[in-house]
């Protein structure tokens, strides 16, 4: 099972303020007039509407949306009614992954059948909203990327159940894009192909994948086919902590790579200090169109989670990256931690697309 909170941040926001229902919410930097600098973190569905989404340029949002409620990122709320969450969903599942602040995975194989597996879901999505106000969309299916698939399919308040001999018929008409590791360029490189969705992919023999998009090839479209093995990571002590986020557009934009990065890096240091947790390496993941991936690490002189030092070392990190090529992925890593409690080990999303 994988339960993704709905439009997040700008839920929260609504949930302190509701005469923010029904309004175009957008969380991020300050527009200032449309003259701002920074990237949209969340925005309301009604946002959306106006072509307003995660990552984009704020002064862009405000062009599309000037009359939208602009609001700052509260971390430390979102991190409190993030843990409200983790806490119910932790009571219905044999183990549990936590992939961010607002999403995790659920083994829920205990449960016996997949229609008891349906009612399950129908009473997590049911008490999340009865114990915090909010709403969220579920997936359920054989493995974890499916289920990831299925829990944006039918987004906001959805529930969606893939049983097993119903995999190929869910995912064969999907764009190939909703397949982890498939984005705008390498979509495109496929439709080159011939490849516009999800069986088409799946009916091309193998080999051909690999030669366009090399080793990759061969887990997208095992994924294609619905083959994924991937397990539910229980509890176990945390490693790492890290963050990232795909463009929907390939950008080579300073501020917005900058603006970014320095997101990520308040999102992860607000968790490394919910945790007690303290680190002494910081890395930072750049990826370009093609797959082409590369990382840098710092190591500090002395451990800490103060937001500030996180932040100034990602963005020395970043420099050497801002060479006018188009970034595809911006991602960053806390690691050698000490302190802490035993977690949910994985707000890593470095494994995601």
């Amino acid at each position: 099972m994988h339960v993704d909170m709905d439009s997040f941040f700008a839920s929260v926001e609504v949930r302190r303020d509701p005469s923010l229902a029904g309004r175009p919410v957008i969380v991020g930097a300050d527009p200032k007039g449309g003259a701002g600098r920074g990237v949209v973190s969340t925005c309301s569905y009604e946002a959306r509407r106006y072509g307003v989404h995660s990552g984009m340029p704020i002064s862009r949002a405000f062009d599309l949306c000037p009359h939208g409620v602009y609001l700052p990122v509260d971390r430390p709320l979102y991190v409190r009614v993030s843990e409200e969450i983790m806490a119910v969903l932790s009571c219905h599942a044999g183990r549990i992954e936590q992939v961010s602040i607002d999403e995790a995975y659920l083994d829920v194989s205990g449960a016996g059948s997949f229609s008891a597996a349906e009612s399950l879901a129908t009473a997590i999505k049911r008490e999340v909203r009865e114990k915090t106000g909010l709403t969220c969309s579920v997936g359920v299916a054989p493995g974890k990327v499916v289920a990831k698939i299925a829990s944006d399919y039918q987004k906001p308040d959805g529930l969606t159940i893939v049983r097993p001999d119903e995999v190929t018929k869910f995912l064969g008409p999907l764009p190939v894009e909703k397949i982890p590791g498939i984005g705008k360029k390498t979509g495109e490189g496929l439709r080159q192909m011939g490849i516009l969705i999800v069986g088409d992919l799946a009916g091309r023999d193998v080999q051909e994948i690999v030669a366009r998009l090399g080793r990759p090839g061969v887990r997208v479209h095992r994924l294609a086919r619905g083959i994924d093995d991937g397990e539910v990571r229980g509890r176990e002590r945390c490693k790492s902590v890290s963050r990232e986020t795909t463009f929907e557009a390939d950008t080579a934009d300073p501020t917005i790579l900058a603006g970014t990065l320095a997101e990520l890096a308040d999102v992860v240091a607000e968790i490394l200090a919910a945790d007690g947790l303290r680190c002494r390496t910081v890395t930072v993941k750049v990826r370009y169109r093609g797959f082409d991936t590369h990382t840098r690490s710092r190591t500090l002189p002395r451990f800490t989670a103060d937001p500030g030092v996180i932040r100034r070392a990602a963005s020395a990190l970043l420099l050497p990256f801002l060479n006018g090529t188009d970034v595809r992925l911006l991602g960053i890593r806390l690691s050698t931690l000490e302190g802490g409690r035993t977690r949910q080990a994985s707000i890593d999303e470095f494994l995601s697309p």
